[in-house]
C-alpha cells in the first residue's frame, strides 16, 4: 500500500487474539498475525499492508529531513575514493585484485599473470548485479589450476546463494549453476570437483557435497551429514591446501574431519568427537595436525598431533589468563598466532621448532591489527591490516628477514581527513557487580567534559563477537557536529576473552544489558555527557541490547536507533521450526525444555517487558527477506510500544522489502541507510 496523502497518525496494528501455552504459563501475542505463514515468501494482503504503511508512516517522518539526509550522504560519499582499488596479492602464477569504478555501487575482480601480461577481468559485480535491486557477492574461489571461477551470489537478501562457474580461459559462463547454497566453494587439488553446502528448507547447511565440473547437479554427492539440527556444516582447506576441512558445530561445541584434497570421496578421518561444551579447529603442516581448542581453559591453547592419531593431543602453547588466542595462520616455514591480550589486539610470529613468540608492535595505545591477504603457503613477508578510531585502514607487508615494515595503502579520503582534529581514548569503567568494562571513546579535539557535550554509545555483546575500535569514515559527520562516538566493550562479546563472552549470555544475558548502562552512567560521571544527550544504536542481537536497555533506562538515552532487531526473544526460541532457532539454544537457552530458560528469557525479552512508560525517540529498521531477524520481529515490536508507550516522541520503522539482514547493497545505497540513522539522530538531539 502506498499513498500520496499525509498520513495523519501512525499507522496502528489490529489485535487478534493468539495464545502460547508452555510450562503452565500463557503468553499472549496479540500481533502474531504479523508474521506471515507463507514465510519465507511474504504474500499475506494484511502484513504487506501494515509494513507499507509503516514504511509510508517513516517517508514522512523522515521528509521534513530531507536536505540533512542529503547533506550527510554527500559528506560520506565524499569520503570515500570512487575508483578504489584493493592492494594487489601474488596467488601462484597470477596477481589479483578488485576495484571500483568512478560511481559504481560494486567492484570489478581483475587479475593478471606474475610473468607479465595485460589485465583480465575475471568478475564483473556490477554487470551481475544489474536488473536486481540488491546484489550480494558471497564466496569466491579460483581453481587451483587457474583456468575456473566460482562464485556465489544472492539477489534477494535472503541468503541462499546461487553458484556459478566462469571458464577464465574462454570467459563464458559454464552450465554448472547450484542454487541454494550457504558455504564457501572449495577446489578438489585437480581443479576437477567443487565442494559445496546447500542450505535445507530450514535454512540450515546440514551437509557437504560434491559437484564434478561438467556434470549435472542432479548428480552431486553428498559426501557429508550432520544430524544435529542446532548444528552447521562449513567447509575449508588447510593452509598447505593438501586437506579439506568439513567442520560442523554450533555456538559452544564443535567437531571437524579431514579428506584428502586430491580425493573428494575418501572416507572422512575424525579428529576428536565432538565434546559438548568443546570447540575446536585444525590446521595441517608437514603431516602434523595443529589444534586451537578450549578444551582446559576459556582463552583457548595450541595442541599438535599426528595425523594418524589426530584425537593424541599434545600441548604447544599454554592457555593464558590475559592472553586469548583467536587464530592460528600456518606457513610453510613459520605459523602465526593471533590473540587480544588485555583486550587488545595481538600479532606474533613462532617457528615449529621452538615455538618462541616474536611479538610485532603497533604504536598506539588502543587499535585493531590482524593478518590480511595471505593466500600464499611459502612466503617471506606477511600482509597485514592496521587501524584506530583515529587512523585510517592501512595495510603493509612485514618483511620476515629485514624486519620492516612496507607501507602499501592508507586508505583515502578525497574530502580530506586530519587525525590530529580528534582524540581517543580507552576507558576503564566499572559495572554495578565491580567488573571493569573498557570503552573505546573518539571525539573532536575541544570536547567539553563538562556534561554538556553529546555522545553516541554502541554495543552488541553477543555471540562472542569483539567490537574493534576501528576507523569509519561515516562516523566523522557525528565528530564534525560535536559528537563524541563510544563503543562499549560488553560482556556477551569475546572483547577480553572468552570468559567475557561466558558471563554474558545464558543466565548470565543481563550483565550484557547492565554493562551497557552502567557504561553510559560511567561516561555521564566523567563528564563526557549528561542523561538525554546520549544516542545509542545497534543490530541484531544489538537491536535486542537496545529493546533491554529501552526498557530498563529510557530516560538516559536521548535517541536510538535499532537495526533489524532480535527482540522477539521467546517466541523465536520457542519455535524449534525457524531457521537459527535450534543452533541458538546453547546461546539463549531453550525454552522450550528448561522452565528456567523460559522465565528468564521472559524476564528480559524486549518485546515481552514493554511497558506504559515514556520512551525516547526511535527508529527501527527491518529487512522483508530476513533469514536472521525476521521481518515480524521489529514490526511487532513497534507495533506494541505504539499502544503502550506515554509519550508523543518519534518511533518510526523502516521495512527494506527488497533486502535482508544487511540492508540495501551497494556502497552508496548502505551509506544512504547510515545518513538516514545520523539525520534522526541529529533532529532528535540538536545542538
Amino acid at each position: 500500500m502506498t499513498t500520496s496523502q499525509p498520513l495523519s497518525a501512525p499507522p496502528v496494528a489490529v489485535l487478534r487474539a493468539h495464545e502460547i501455552r508452555q510450562h503452565g504459563k500463557i503468553i499472549d501475542d496479540p500481533y502474531f498475525w504479523l508474521r506471515d505463514p507463507g514465510y519465507p515468501d511474504v504474500k499475506d494482503a494484511d502484513v504487506l499492508a501494515h509494513l507499507e504503511a509503516e514504511n509510508a508512516w517513516f517517508e514522512q517522518a523522515m521528509a521534513p529531513h530531507k536536505e540533512l539526509v542529503d547533506t550527510l550522504f554527500a559528506e560520506m560519499k565524499g569520503r570515500i575514493k570512487e575508483d578504489d582499488s584493493s592492494v594487489p596479492q601474488k596467488d601462484g602464477d597470477w596477481i589479483y585484485w578488485r576495484a571500483f569504478e568512478v560511481g559504481a555501487q560494486y567492484r570489478k575482480w581483475y587479475r593478471k599473470p606474475v610473468s607479465g601480461g595485460a589485465d583480465q577481468l575475471i568478475l564483473d559485480e556490477p554487470a551481475l548485479a544489474e536488473g536486481h535491486d540488491y546484489f550480494r557477492l558471497g564466496a569466491v574461489s579460483v581453481s587451483p589450476c587457474g583456468r575456473y571461477l566460482a562464485f556465489a551470489v544472492d539477489t534477494d537478501g535472503g541468503e541462499r546463494f546461487e553458484a556459478r562457474i566462469r571458464d577464465l580461459e574462454t570467459g563464458e559462463m559454464l552450465d554448472d549453476v547450484i542454487p541454494g547454497t550457504l558455504s564457501a566453494l572449495v577446489w578438489t587439488s585437480d581443479s576437477k570437483a567443487l565442494l559445496y553446502s546447500l542450505a535445507n528448507e530450514n535454512w540450515r547447511t546440514d551437509n557437504a557435497r560434491v559437484h564434478i565440473v561438467g556434470t549435472s547437479i542432479a548428480e552431486d554427492r553428498e559426501i557429508f551429514h550432520e544430524d544435529d539440527e542446532g548444528f552447521r556444516v562449513s567447509i575449508g582447506l588447510t593452509s598447505s591446501e593438501k586437506w579439506i576441512v568439513i567442520g560442523t558445530g554450533d555456538h559452544v561445541t564443535s567437531e571437524a574431519w579431514l579428506i584428502p584434497a586430491d580425493d573428494p570421496f575418501a572416507v572422512p578421518r575424525l579428529v576428536s568427537a565432538r565434546q559438548p561444551g568443546r570447540e575446536y579447529d585444525v590446521d595441517e603442516h608437514e603431516g602434523t595436525l595443529y589444534i586451537r581448542t578450549n578444551d582446559t581453559h576459556p582463552n583457548f591453547r595450541l595442541v599438535k598431533a599426528a595425523l594418524d592419531a589426530p584425537d593424541q593431543w599434545a600441548e604447544v602453547i599454554a592457555p593464558d589468563d590475559h592472553f586469548y588466542l583467536t587464530d592460528v595462520t600456518l606457513f610453510k616455514r613459520f605459523y602465526v598466532t593471533e590473540g587480544r591480550l588485555d583486550g587488545l589486539d595481538q600479532i606474533e610470529l613462532r617457528d615449529y621448532a621452538t615455538h618462541e613468540a616474536k611479538r610485532l608492535p603497533f604504536p598506539e595505545a588502543s587499535y585493531t591489527a590482524s593478518l590480511d591477504d595471505n593466500p600464499e603457503y611459502d612466503v617471506e613477508k606477511i600482509r597485514i591490516g592496521y587501524e584506530s578510531m583515529v587512523t585510517p585502514d592501512t595495510i603493509y607487508d612485514y618483511h620476515l628477514r629485514t624486519e620492516e615494515w612496507e607501507l602499501l595503502k592508507v586508505q583515502q579520503i578525497p574530502s580530506g581527513y586530519e587525525a590530529e582534529k580528534y582524540g581517543t581514548q580507552r576507558l576503564m569503567i566499572p559495572a554495578r557487580d565491580g567488573t571493569m568494562v573498557p570503552v573505546s571513546i573518539v571525539y573532536p579535539k575541544g570536547f567539553p567534559t563538562d556534561g554538556s557535550g553529546r555522545l553516541h554509545l554502541y554495543g552488541y555483546g553477543a555471540y562472542g563477537l569483539a567490537m574493534e575500535p576501528g576507523f569509519s569514515t561515516a562516523r566523522l559527520s557525528l565528530l564534525d557536529r560535536g559528537f563524541a562516538y563510544a563503543i562499549a566493550h560488553i560482556r556477551g562479546g569475546d572483547d577480553l576473552g572468552q570468559q567475557w563472552y561466558l558471563d554474558g549470555k545464558l543466565e548470565k544475558r543481563t550483565n550484557t544489558f547492565t554493562d551497557f548502562v552502567d557504561v553510559a552512567k560511567g561516561l555521564i560521571e566523567r563528564g563526557f555527557t549528561a542523561r538525554g544527550r546520549i544516542s545509542i544504536s545497534g543490530g541484531s542481537a544489538g537491536g535486542e541490547l537496545m529493546g533491554a536497555v529501552l526498557n530498563s533506562d529510557p530516560d538516559l538515552w536521548g535517541a536510538c536507533v535499532a537495526h533489524v532487531p532480535f527482540v522477539d526473544v521467546l517466541n523465536t526460541m520457542l519455535d524449534a521450526s525457524l531457521p537459527l532457532t535450534p543452533g541458538e539454544w546453547p546461546e539463549w537457552g531453550n525454552p522450550i525444555e528448561d522452565a528456567s530458560a523460559f522465565d528468564l528469557i521472559a524476564s528480559y525479552c524486549p518485546y515481552q517487558n514493554v511497558r506504559a512508560q515514556a520512551y525516547p525517540p526511535l527508529m527501527v529498521t527491518a529487512g522483508l527477506n530476513d533469514p536472521r531477524v525476521t521481518y515480524w520481529e521489529p514490526a511487532k515490536w513497534v507495533a506494541k510500544l505504539r499502544a503502550t508507550k506515554t509519550d508523543n516522541n518519534a518511533l518510526i520503522l523502516k521495512t527494506n522489502m527488497g533486502a535482508g539482514h544487511g540492508g540495501k547493497s551497494g556502497r552508496f545505497e548502505s551509506l544512504r541507510e547510515t545518513a538516514e540513522e545520523f539525520a534522526f539522530i541529529l533532529w532528535q538531539m540538536p545542538e
